[in-house]
């Protein structure tokens, strides 16, 4: 099934048995279909058909150097599609389902399209009902990058999918709010050390606790950055300019944009007053995850020129935060 014409609607189901058997039909004839995980909601395809990831690709207008995350229902599965799972492997998949994926080396199954070129694979088992059920009734590993264009904020809510990628997709299946607001952790297992090569809901000091030494990946490490989505390119930025300020110093920042004309928005985590359109997270790091990519979609829309996010403590998933408001924030 081809994908329709930009411009014609795309369907919206909610994620019940009705809807995940015809979208795993869509699927099994090469469509493509939106889908929610804990993490946010993915772009599906059957990742052993070339001729679909690429219409993923084209759907996100995504760099084609740019890898796509394999979810499998179980770890069998997982290994079906790699030439070897060792013990770390074993050790690791302990966190699926979960927001955890694992870099090995793929067999031949795993076409080149799905992997970038690369000789290596990314898997994860996704912990939502609508994504389990939709993985077991199609019966085929999903290539699933998040349902947005290429660069966009990812999308946590179905309307954020619809507003990307509607006439573009096949059908998105509704399962509300994402848990967790970013996407998945991304740990490399192809070396003598694990190494972590993005951060996410899983925490570095998470995966130490489990695995012990892991390496973190050197911002001029290309070969190891080329294994992982999200590394190598702009990502989760708003059409607006998103400028990164210190803690408690974003009202000032917003002062200087107001006066030099901008029409301006100011994220945080506390009580400010500013003539800036002010939007308030919350404390808890967690929740301020939660909610942060839909409140940068949100102040987009309002056609702000400038959105100032205060930076958030980098402990636990605050590292996570902080990675990705760096990436929005890059020029």
């Amino acid at each position: 099934m081809r994908t329709g014409p930009k411009g014609q609607v795309t369907p919206v189901l909610p994620g019940d048995a009705r809807a995940i058997a015809r979208a795993s039909e869509v699927l099994r004839r090469g469509g493509l279909v939106a889908f929610p995980t804990e993490t946010v909601y993915g772009l599906g395809a059957d990742a052993l058909d070339p001729a679909a990831i690429a219409r993923v690709f084209a759907a996100k207008a995504r760099p084609a150097d740019n890898p796509l995350i394999v979810h499998v229902a179980d770890v069998t599965a997982a290994r079906g599609l790699v030439r070897e799972f060792p013990e770390v492997a074993e050790q690791a998949s302990a966190l699926w389902p979960g927001p955890l994926t694992l870099v090995l080396r793929r067999n031949a199954r795993v076409p080149d399209a799905t992997t970038a070129g690369q000789d290596t694979v990314a898997l994860r088992i996704p912990d939502h009902p609508v994504a389990l059920a939709l993985l077991q009734a199609c019966g085929r590993p999903l290539a699933a990058p998040s349902a947005n264009r290429s660069g966009r904020p990812s999308p946590t809510l179905a309307a954020h999918v619809l507003a990307d990628l509607d006439g573009r997709i096949d059908l998105i299946l509704d399962g509300g709010p994402t848990r967790h607001g970013l996407e998945s952790t991304v740990l490399d297992l192809t070396g003598a050390r694990p190494l972590l090569l993005r951060r996410g809901a899983v925490t570095l000091e998470d995966l130490r606790a489990l695995l012990g030494e892991v390496d973190g990946v050197a911002d001029d490490d290309a070969a190891a950055q080329a294994r992982s989505p999200g590394l190598r390119h702009r990502h989760y930025a708003p059409r607006a300019r998103v400028e990164l300020v210190s803690e408690g110093t974003g009202e000032q920042a917003a002062a200087r944009a107001i006066a030099a004309g901008e029409k301006v928005a100011l994220v945080c985590r506390r009580e400010v007053h500013s003539a800036a359109i002010v939007e308030r997270l919350p404390l808890g790091l967690p929740e301020f995850a939660r909610a942060l990519f839909a409140s940068l979609r949100a102040l987009d829309a309002t056609g702000v020129d400038r959105i100032i996010v205060e930076a958030v403590p980098e402990t636990g998933i605050g590292a996570a935060i902080m990675d990705r408001l760096r990436r929005a924030s890059a020029v």
